[in-house]
Parts: C-alpha cells; sequence; structure tokens
C-alpha cells in the first residue's frame, strides 16, 4: 500500500484537552477511511511564516499513513470540516525523494 505524509496545522489557542480530542478525532477519520498510521510526529506550537486566520502560530502534526490514493481527497475534505483545523496537506510518500 502507499505511503502518504498528512501535515496538519490546528488552531494555536486550544487547551491540552482539546487538543487530544481534536487528535482522538483526527485518528478516528484516518481509520474510518481505511489508513493505517505509521508514525506520528508532534511539533507542537509554532510560529507560522504568514498569519493563518490572523494567528501568527499554529498548532502542528505530521502523520504517515498508508492507505490506497482514492481515500486521499475524501479525508482531506473531512478534516478541512474540522473547526480547528486550519490546514491540511497530504502528500504521497515516493522512495525515490530520500535517495540522493
Amino acid at each position: 500500500m502507499p505511503q502518504y505524509d498528512l501535515n496538519l496545522v490546528l488552531n494555536p489557542n486550544l487547551d491540552g484537552a482539546q487538543v487530544a480530542l481534536e487528535k482522538d478525532l483526527i485518528q478516528q477519520a484516518i481509520t474510518r477511511h481505511g489508513a493505517t498510521v505509521k508514525a506520528v510526529d508532534e511539533w507542537g506550537q509554532r510560529r507560522m511564516a504568514y498569519p493563518i486566520q490572523k494567528d501568527p502560530e499554529g498548532y502542528v502534526l505530521f502523520y504517515t499513513l498508508e492507505m490506497e490514493g482514492a481515500s486521499a481527497q475524501p479525508l482531506e475534505k473531512e478534516l478541512r470540516l474540522r473547526d480547528n483545523v486550519r490546514r491540511v496537506m497530504i502528500i504521497r510518500d515516493r522512495p525515490e525523494w530520500r535517495k540522493k
């Protein structure tokens, strides 16, 4: 199965419990679309290069997923509908990008 990177920026004004709830809802959406999580890289609060909805910061999460290509667009659409999700980007991971 192809591997994908899911990059998310959440609302920076969330407290710890709200972030945990959002991560749980994101995990449920991922499994609902038939994907499996291989790794999660949580960067936490970061300053963005430009403001997103007038906030100069965001809570950044990176997921490494295995899923079919047809599931990527519906998953992205579902995650964009969440109020606390500011940015979503799904990229197919290609092994040739890791080689020099």
